[in-house]
Order: C-alpha cells, then structure tokens, then sequence
C-alpha cells in the first residue's frame, strides 16, 4: 500500500506491506484523506522526526476490516483521534490527559498519510465517531484540531461575559475563535494577512490588522472599558505575538499558549509577577473534548466551510509546501 513517508527535506510517496488486522482487536480502515496539521509541518521543518515517518492524524476512513467490541462494523465512515490516556497515572487524575506516557505512545499505525491504517480497540471505544450524511470529509476532519481548541478553552476557565483575543487567524486560531464564540463569549481576532483577517470577520471574529500594535491596542482598550482583554489564546508561533498578548490583556488575564515559537521566546518575568496574570500551555484534547468537537461540528455551530484546499495524494508534497509559505489556510490531502 502507498504512504508519504518523511524523506530528508521532502515527503516521497512509497510502497509498505498491506497492513494485516490478524487476531488484533481493532480495524483496518481505508483512508479517504487526512488534514494537514501544524504539527506536522513543525516535526516537518525541525526534523523532529525521522525519514520514513508517516505524518498525519487527522483521518476520515471506510472500516475494511474489524474485530471489536464495539458497534462499529464493516463499511462504517468513521472520524478518529490518534492518542487516548490511561485515565489511571497522576496526570490523567490531574486532567493533564496529554502528558500521559500511554497518551504519547499510542497512536493510528502507520500514520494518516497512508492509504490504510490501524486503528486499535481503544480508538473505536474513545475517539471514533460515525460521521453522519450530513458531514463531509473536509468538515469532519476538523473535528481533532477542533478538540484541541476545546482543550484549551476547558483549560482557560473563563467566566460569562469574558471578552477574549486569539493572535494568529491560522486555521487553529479561525477555530478557536468559533469555538470561543459557540460557547457565548465575545471574541476578537488579530492578524497580518488581510485574507485571514477577511475570512476572520466573516465567521463572527472581530479580526484587525495587529501590525500598528498601539492603533490596535487601542480599540480593544475602547472596547473593553480601557481595561485589556480578559484572556488571549496565542495561536500563532511568531515572537512577535508575545508583545501583541502582553500589550493587549488586562491586569490579573490569562494567557493561553498554543504554540510554539522559533526562537523558544518566554514571558518578563516581571510582567506576569506585577500583573498577576497566569500563562498557560495546552496541548491535546481528552475524549471528552473530542466528543464535544464533534457536537459542535454535527450541530454547525463551529462552521468549518470553505477553510479547506484540496489535493490529490499525489500532490502531498505541494500541499506541504503551500501551508509553509501561506499560499493556503489548511491542507486536505484525498487518497
């Protein structure tokens, strides 16, 4: 069977063995595409991994082959997650279902850049979801990076009438605005690319041009009483977005970290220490927060529409490179 395998600076397509599901508990599911997540263009870039690595997680898939547990069968359309905690270690008991050892090991073999993958007894019971006729591919995708942002906003702990910031208009930034907007806060977005900011305004994101960081520290001022936001979710990796949070939260407002930034930029000291505020990391979402992504999919109240380019499996290479250098918001690779 072909997958796109990491191959130096490239991502080439190669032919493995078929997967065979043998006496395993689980499924062999064909893939009909996968999106293409920013966390895949980091291993990409940084090399964190290594060649012949299948990337790729975001996975809509026909069952081939099952044996399971479950009420899953043969022919089923299903979404799934790639990790599942324990739900037993101290970071589980904690909530800190992302930094479980289990969360970490577990995975979709070989990975969602492949025309089938494995998929264990434990997705089918923790991840999995039937997409429903309604859904397409492209807008089911959406519905683990969806949980992260839900992660993250579960993690915020913000209160009724919270008026809130997301740095970067990517498609997780887009996201998490529609899922801070569904769940009944205000929120408003920044970005340097007008097309973003655009798309932004028309989901219901009051988005600006944050490049005059005084002009737009301004009208939040205006619109918050003079007082900051209560909350930004950092969603870009740029250095830069850094100064945008800290110039723009109020005093005592928290900073939500979901990114990673080239230089491993920090935050003053002093600033956190004389503001009070709380900086905080998220990662990836528990299967409570995926089941409340898909809710929030099915439903429509997070509306994914035309965020998606497409591109043949063949193609897998442009799409890499056309998210790297902004030509397109997200990437949906069809097998």
């Amino acid at each position: 069977m072909k997958t796109a395998q990491v191959n130096g600076d490239k991502i080439v397509l190669k032919e493995i063995d078929e997967l065979a599901l043998g006496d395993k508990k689980g499924a062999i599911v064909r893939v009909l595409g996968c999106g293409l997540c920013g966390s895949d263009i980091v291993k990409f870039k940084h090399k964190i991994v290594k060649d012949g690595a299948v990337l790729g997680h975001e996975i809509v898939a026909i069952i081939e082959e099952i044996n399971s547990d479950t009420d899953f069968k043969i022919g089923d359309k299903i979404v799934t997650s790639h990790h599942i905690p324990c739900f037993n270690c101290t970071y589980c008991k904690h909530g800190n279902y992302s930094m479980c050892s289990h969360f970490k090991e577990t995975n979709i073999i070989p990975g969602g850049f492949s025309e089938k993958v494995f998929v264990s007894e434990e997705h089918l019971k923790n991840t999995a979801y039937k997409v429903p006729s309604t859904m397409t591919d492209e807008e089911i995708s959406f519905y683990e990076p969806l949980g992260c942002c839900i992660r993250a906003i579960k993690r915020c702990n913000l209160q009724d009438g919270d008026k809130v910031l997301v740095v970067g208009l990517g498609s997780i930034g887009l996201l998490m605005g529609e899922a801070i907007r569904a769940y009944g806060l205000k929120v408003y977005g920044c970005d340097l690319l007008e097309h973003r900011i655009e798309l932004g305004n028309k989901l219901g994101i009051e988005a600006y041009n944050s490049r005059d960081l005084e002009d737009f520290d301004k009208i939040l001022r205006e619109k918050t009483s003079s007082l900051g936001v209560d909350a930004v979710f950092m969603t870009s990796g740029a250095d830069k977005a850094i100064d945008v949070a800290l110039k723009t939260i109020r005093l005592g407002g928290k900073i939500l970290v979901f990114s990673s930034t080239p230089n491993n930029a920090g935050y003053p000291n002093n600033d956190i220490y004389y503001k009070e505020l709380t900086v905080m990391g998220s990662y990836s979402p528990s299967p409570a927060d995926l089941k409340d992504s898909f809710d929030l999919l099915v439903s429509g109240k997070v509306n994914v529409k035309g965020m998606t380019t497409v591109y043949k499996f063949d193609n897998i290479q442009q799409a890499f490179e056309d998210t790297i250098s902004n030509k397109i918001l997200k990437a949906y690779i069809k097998m």
